[in-house]
């Protein structure tokens, strides 16, 4: 079984945005976490816990899941027979 490269990518893009989003109102929310512990303020720039902070997440978390996804269903296309 083949995986659709764009579904995959599609996929991982919207989970891995979507939980970056989520993630980010839930310490706006409830105050889990400040600002230091979180490692995604390393990854993606311009992010940061706040309402405009957690689009810009969610549109960065898309981009890297959405090229992760690709290149994982890319790369099981092509090393399973």
């Amino acid at each position: 079984m083949k995986f659709d490269v764009k579904a995959c990518g599609l996929a991982f893009g919207l989970l891995w945005g979507g939980g970056v989003f989520f993630l980010t109102w839930i310490v706006i929310l409830f105050s889990y976490a400040d600002d230091n512990s979180l490692a995604m303020l390393k990854l993606y720039p311009g992010y940061s816990v706040t309402p405009l902070g957690s689009v810009i997440g969610l549109v960065e978390g898309f981009i890297d899941g959405f090229l992760g996804g690709a290149i994982f269903a890319w790369l099981y296309n092509k090393l399973t027979p």
